[in-house]
């Protein structure tokens, strides 16, 4: 039987192949560098919870057995430090993974879901592998303009994303605007609230969703255990109506979260002292690098989260991918954010005192070269 190139061999439904996949940030310098300091993924700079070691330690004794594959006590610890409901819970292998789950099961092709124009890459990808079309909306000095995501409404749109706070820029929605968000749409479309970066929020105006999921039908919150120090586990949260979790329950994989997460997560969220420690020192560093770089003459947008978004001069010998090379070149790898309309900016974590007095030692003499 003869066979046309594209019977050939398998190929992929339509639209897949015009999904940019997703690039992480770099972790490796040049060989020769003596000491690296990756700033490129918001990792803790102070490491897991000494109690999550331990605990992920005692699980290699028990790797043959399969973990429960509801994560019922990791959900009943996150129930017991923020107060909720523990069936108004599901675990999974990383915040990500919930996100393509509510996008998998609540996009078909023809809807449309909106996002802001510089927010987390993987909405726009979901979106796409969902079949459904990928509504990016202008932002306003970097922040989400509410007024401008409610105008994007059409009939086909059947989820709004909303990180909060925002990354790579750090930005954050107060949350009376987010519930103006939420009353401007149809009581048929989800709204899905990403706060992977609230543990590090101190503002007063600022609330990461949890009110809002307790009263209403159509928003979920998103979390996850990777900013504050657990980012190798892989393990996101989410707080829903019951209705969500049944749906999400019914589409997620078996044992999606494995038995080492599952109690590294116990004993890191139950180490609020380590928590604290994370975000104090966040909140020291964070303030010096604005301060710094501000110094240097760099513009530096306003950030609330574990990360600062650092603007370079238009002039090519000191632009961000200059930067970059310099900084990279001496151990210091921060991220490119060109993919996320950036192509003059660099996104720096806030690391080690030692690190981040690195990066602004090392580009003190770059911006003078």
């Amino acid at each position: 039987m003869n066979q046309t190139p594209d019977q050939a061999r398998p190929t992929p439904r339509a639209g897949i192949m015009d999904i940019d996949a997703y690039v992480p940030g770099k972790s490796a310098a040049p060989a020769g560098v003596a000491k690296v300091y990756k700033l490129s993924s918001n990792e803790n700079p102070l490491g897991p919870s000494p109690k999550a070691i331990e605990a992920a330690r005692e699980v290699a004794a028990r790797l043959d057995v399969y973990p429960d594959g509801t994560a019922r006590r990791l959900r009943e610890a996150i129930a017991e430090v923020h107060g909720l409901n523990a069936q108004n819970i599901i675990c999974s292998n990383g915040s990500d993974e919930i996100l393509g789950l509510l996008a998998q099961t609540y996009l078909a092709p023809g809807d449309e879901a909106i996002f802001t124009e510089h927010a987390f890459m993987v909405y726009k990808i979901y979106i796409q592998s969902a079949g459904a079309a990928p509504i990016a909306v202008k932002e306003t000095d970097e922040r989400a303009d509410i007024d401008a995501m409610l105008a994007a409404v059409t009939p086909r749109t059947k989820i709004v994303f909303l990180a909060n706070p925002n990354n790579p820029t750090g930005t954050y929605v107060p949350f009376q605007e987010v519930r103006r968000l939420h009353a401007g749409l149809p009581r048929h479309v989800l709204l899905v609230l990403d706060a992977a970066y609230a543990e590090y929020v101190r503002r007063n105006d600022y609330e990461a969703g949890i009110e809002l999921v307790g009263s209403a039908e159509n928003v979920v919150m998103t979390r996850t255990f990777s900013k504050i120090g657990l980012g190798g586990a892989r393990i996101g949260w989410m707080y829903a109506p019951m209705h969500i979790i049944d749906a999400i329950n019914r589409v997620r994989g078996p044992f999606n979260v494995n038995a080492t997460a599952i109690e590294a997560g116990i004993a890191a969220i139950r180490d609020r002292a380590h928590v604290e420690r994370s975000v104090a020192h966040n909140e020291t560093w964070l303030t010096w690098l604005s301060q710094e770089m501000t110094g240097l003459g760099l513009r530096v947008t306003p950030s609330v989260g574990n990360f600062l978004l650092i603007h370079f001069p238009d002039d090519q010998k000191h632009s961000a991918a200059a930067a970059d090379d310099y900084l990279t070149a001496r151990g210091y790898i921060l991220r490119r954010v060109s993919g996320y309309g950036f192509p003059n900016a660099l996104r720096m974590t806030v690391g080690t005192e030692e690190a981040n007095r690195g990066v602004v030692a090392a580009l003190t003499t770059f911006l003078k070269s």
